[in-house]
C-alpha cells in the first residue's frame, strides 16, 4: 500500500524470540503521521512485545523497528508519550508533583509543567485532588492522572496500551475525545485497546495480529471488506430456522440473530426462505457490513475465551 502521508514508525521484517519460542513472525507494518493506528488481539497476540521492541525495552530478534527513521533512543523521550499496560507511578506522591515530575523529565520547565498540569485536572474533572496522594485515588482517577503524565509535554508519537481500562463510559468519552484533540493537533497515535468500539470511533487503519502474525491489516473499511459477507441483523419471534445452504447464524438470542449469508447466495433467497417458515415472524431487519467486535470474536474464536 503506498501513501502520501510521511510515516512515524516502520516495522520491517520483525521477529522475536524468547528462547525457542518465536513470538513475532516476519510483522510488517507503518503506522502514518497524524493518524490513529489500532494495534489489536487478543492476549498473547504480540502487542505488548512489539511496543516495547518498538520503544527500545527488548532487542528485536530479526528486523527493524523505527520512529521517524531511527531506533528509539532516550532522546525521542521528548517527542513520544507511552502509556504501558503496567501503570508505574509514584503512588505516595501527590498528584501535581507526580504530574510535574514526569513532564519535566520529557523537557518541559516546571513552571510550563505545573501549569499544564493544572490545566488537565481540570479538563478531566480532578483539580480538588492535586495535592492528594496518588495511592487515596480510584482506579479510574489514577488512570486519568496516567494518561495525563503521558501527553502533558504534547508528544508527537502517543503509544496507548489500553487508556481507558478501569473506566465508566462518562470517563471513557472524555479520554477519548481528549486523544482525538491531540490528533486534531498533528499527534500520531498508536491505540492498544480490546474496545472494538474505540477502535470504530477513532482509528484511521487498523492491525489485528494472531500469533505473532498480521492477521488483517488496512482502513476500518478495508479490513471489514476484505473479510468478506455482511451480516443480517433481524428482530423475531418464534424459532428461527437453521439453513446451512444459505446462511449461518454467527448470534442468537431469544429475540435477536446475526446471520452471515453464503457465498453465492442473495437476501432475497434468505428472506424468502425465512418467510415462508410459519415457525418464524420476522419483526425488523438490518443488513450491515460486520463490526469490528464480529471480525475479532470470529478471527479468535478458536482460542476461546481464556486468551482474550
Amino acid at each position: 500500500m503506498v501513501h502520501d502521508t510521511p510515516s512515524v514508525v516502520d516495522v520491517e521484517s520483525f521477529g522475536m524470540n524468547f528462547g525457542s519460542k518465536e513470538v513475532i513472525k516476519d510483522l510488517i507494518f507503518t503506522v502514518n503521521k497524524g493518524e490513529v493506528f489500532g494495534f489489536l488481539g487478543a492476549n498473547g497476540a504480540g502487542k505488548t512485545t512489539t511496543i516495547r521492541t518498538l520503544l527500545g525495552l527488548y532487542e528485536p530478534t530479526r528486523g527493524k523497528l523505527l520512529i521517524n527513521g531511527q531506533r528509539y533512543s532516550s532522546d525521542m523521550s521528548r517527542v513520544v508519550g507511552y502509556l504501558p499496560e503496567e501503570r508505574g507511578l509514584y503512588r505516595n506522591e501527590p498528584v501535581i508533583e507526580t504530574m510535574v515530575y514526569f513532564a519535566v523529565l520529557h523537557g518541559l520547565d516546571k513552571n510550563q509543567a505545573r501549569s499544564r498540569a493544572l490545566s488537565y485536572l481540570r479538563r478531566v474533572g480532578l483539580t480538588g485532588k492535586a495535592n492528594e496522594r496518588l495511592v487515596n485515588l480510584s482506579g479510574g482517577q489514577q488512570q486519568k492522572i496516567q494518561l495525563g503524565v503521558t501527553i502533558l509535554h504534547e508528544p508527537e508519537l502517543m503509544v496507548l496500551d489500553e487508556p481507558t481500562e478501569a473506566l465508566d463510559p462518562v470517563n471513557r468519552s472524555l479520554l477519548m475525545d481528549i486523544i482525538s484533540e491531540r490528533r486534531s493537533k498533528g499527534a500520531t497515535v498508536m491505540l492498544v485497546t480490546h474496545r472494538m468500539e474505540e477502535v470504530e470511533q477513532l482509528c484511521d487503519r487498523i492491525l489485528l495480529l494472531k500469533d505473532g502474525k498480521a492477521a488483517l491489516y488496512g482502513t476500518v473499511g478495508e479490513v471489514k471488506d476484505s473479510f468478506g459477507s455482511r451480516v443480517i441483523a433481524l428482530d423475531y419471534t418464534g424459532r428461527l430456522p437453521g439453513n446451512d445452504k444459505l446462511y449461518k447464524i454467527t448470534k442468537q438470542l431469544p429475540h435477536y440473530a446475526e446471520l452471515h449469508w453464503r457465498e453465492g447466495i442473495s437476501t432475497d433467497e434468505v428472506f424468502g426462505f425465512l418467510a415462508t417458515d410459519k415457525a418464524v415472524h420476522i419483526t425488523s431487519f438490518e443488513v450491515r457490513r460486520p463490526t469490528l467486535n464480529d471480525i475479532f470474536l470470529e478471527l479468535y474464536k478458536d482460542q476461546g475465551a481464556g486468551d482474550g
